[in-house]
């Protein structure tokens, strides 16, 4: 076991509980890896309550449990589940590193309101998912297998008839038929978990590879009749398809989504629209009783037309779930992974007892959006 370092650089969480939000950037076990890295923690009172941690935990693993301010004014660099606040920013000292999933890639605003504060950001969503180093920072992975596990179980829990078979003594009861539109890291969990709840489960994907990967977990991949040869994008994530391919998709998805029971849409591109799988036509087209969870529901809309956040029924008698906080619900598992994820990136940049930026470092190059060191004067 490595020897435990003495800690020169300081990691503080706040408490981001709310209504959506159950989950915290720091568990104890992690104060206990970190500090075998150097680093000391942070945390305010009450922040892993909602995750089933108390604040005595926190304080038998080394952690300092403190009120927010006390957090923000101590920190070398700060973690988060979201992205803090424009308040927040404008609180934070100049030179703290702020951690987490910023919204580089499309709010450059608040990218820029970091910079002008005189702050470090370091975006988790840029990180580069091909290199291997990087795989145990990979916030997006972890909490996405979560919400695909926990997208199943909503559905399952919406719908008015049994997942598995079941034959009894008035009659058989047939499986619930279960489409799962995106088999990435949360439709292949969703997967998973609807055929361990015994539904006969059909998946699509647009990127070639994820016919194998559905095949390999007992579900059928739905054959819409097009090809998308080239549907694998930068850092495994499906492309975004053109007009054309787009409305090809979704006619194709349409027409075939009438024989499901239950469809869950899972594609999301980081930062990004997300694609739109099926329209109104095809949420029209599917019998009363049907339930759809959209995990890629937000502002900026959904896989699904006409999907929100919360629950509606629609006039033909259709359940819509528009689900972006999936992962919040498995809060104590979500935060587990979600801690290593964060501490991990924090660790890479600790070299010699301090935080510090090697932009010759792919990582390093990748995850850093703000506060980036001048480039040299030319010659």
């Amino acid at each position: 076991m490595a020897e435990t370092q003495e800690a020169t650089v300081v990691f503080g969480v706040l408490n981001e509980t709310s209504e959506h939000e159950s989950r915290v950037a720091l568990t104890p076990d992690i104060v206990t890896r970190l500090r075998k890295a150097g680093v000391s923690c942070l945390i305010e009172y009450g922040a892993g309550l909602a995750s089933q941690y108390t604040d005595e935990d926190y304080a038998k693993a080394g952690a300092e449990v403190l009120p927010a301010n006390e957090v923000v004014a101590r920190a070398d660099a700060l973690g988060f589940v979201d992205r803090p606040s424009a308040d927040l920013v404008a609180g934070i000292k100049a030179g703290t590193w702020v951690i987490g999933m910023l919204g580089s890639f499309t709010d450059a605003d608040y990218v820029a309101s970091l910079e002008s504060a005189g702050l470090v950001g370091v975006g988790i969503e840029k990180l580069p998912r091909q290199l291997s180093s990087a795989q145990s920072m990979d916030e997006m992975t972890s909490q996405n297998s979560v919400m695909g596990y926990k997208a199943a179980l909503v559905a399952a829990n919406a719908y008015g008839s049994f997942f598995p078979m079941m034959t009894t003594a008035a009659g058989t009861i047939r499986p619930a038929k279960v489409l799962i539109l995106g088999a990435g890291i949360a439709g292949l969990q969703a997967i998973g978990t609807a055929k361990r709840l015994g539904a006969v489960v059909t998946a699509y994907d647009v990127r070639p590879a994820s016919r194998d990967e559905v095949e390999s977990l007992g579900a059928k991949f739905l054959d819409l009749g097009l090809d998308f040869s080239k549907g694998q994008g930068e850092g495994g994530y499906a492309r975004a398809l053109s007009a054309e391919e787009q409305a090809q998709q979704q006619a194709a998805v349409d027409q075939k989504a009438t024989g499901f029971d239950v469809i869950i849409t899972t594609a999301k591109v980081p930062g990004r629209k997300p694609p739109l799988l099926l329209t109104k036509a095809g949420v029209d087209g599917l019998k009363r009783g049907a339930v759809i969870v959209d995990c890629a529901a937000s502002e900026l809309g959904g896989n699904v037309e006409g999907s929100e956040v919360g629950t509606r029924i629609t006039d033909g008698g259709v359940t819509i779930i528009g689900a972006p906080y999936l992962a919040s619900e498995v809060a104590n598992t979500a935060s587990n992974l979600l801690a290593r994820n964060v501490a991990d990136v924090l660790a890479h940049f600790v070299k010699d007892g301090k935080l510090a930026i090697d932009l010759n470092e792919e990582l390093d190059d990748a995850l850093i959006v703000a506060g980036r060191p001048a480039a040299p004067a030319q010659a």
